[in-house]
């Protein structure tokens, strides 16, 4: 954030989820805010194949499911769905994109109910709402105004990120019989 002049605040470390740095100020533009929002995940990923790495060469299961459950909250942080970081690489590429993502967290919602979903299901419906609503207006209308490459870039950038999460889960994945 700093990076693009964005003010920002420390980061606050939330157990198990990961870290959440606040922004004191919107970006000039989606392009700015999806290049943000796409550094925490590729940074995460890297370190959770980091860890895979060092997993598999020191024969530790441990490592590697922390790989996994690196990979994983990467994984979750790009659901397509504001305040999460995919929420805000969607913007870049299309609003209809939230929708999505709101039926995504209310599928694993249901299908595993946790009080840390609930909380992000009903601050997404309440972003989403929101940024869907305002849109059009004037000055939003130039904010989501971006050039088609750097839409491109972003599609590649998030889908490619996506694949690789969704791959490293699988290989990372420890079957467990008792």
């Amino acid at each position: 954030l700093r990076r693009q002049g964005i003010p920002a605040s420390a980061p606050l470390f939330i157990p198990f989820l990961g870290a959440v740095v606040g922004m004191k100020q919107m970006p000039h533009n989606v392009w700015k805010e999806a290049q943000v929002a796409l550094a925490g995940p590729i940074v995460g990923s890297l370190a959770a194949a980091g860890l895979w790495v060092a997993g598999e060469a020191l024969d530790s299961e441990l490592l590697v499911a922390l790989a996994f459950t690196g990979f994983f909250l990467n994984l979750f942080n790009l659901i397509p769905v504001s305040p999460l970081d995919g929420g805000r690489a969607a913007a870049a590429l299309h609003p209809a994109l939230w929708a999505v993502g709101l039926v995504l967290l209310l599928g694993l919602t249901i299908v595993s109910p946790n009080p840390i979903l609930f909380l992000v299901l009903i601050v997404g419906a309440i972003e989403v709402w929101r940024r869907w609503r305002d849109r059009d207006e004037p000055g939003m209308a130039a904010y989501y105004a971006i050039e088609p490459w750097q839409r491109a870039v972003v599609g590649v950038t998030y889908l490619g990120l996506t694949a690789l999460l969704a791959i490293g889960m699988a290989a990372t994945h420890i079957e467990r019989t008792f």
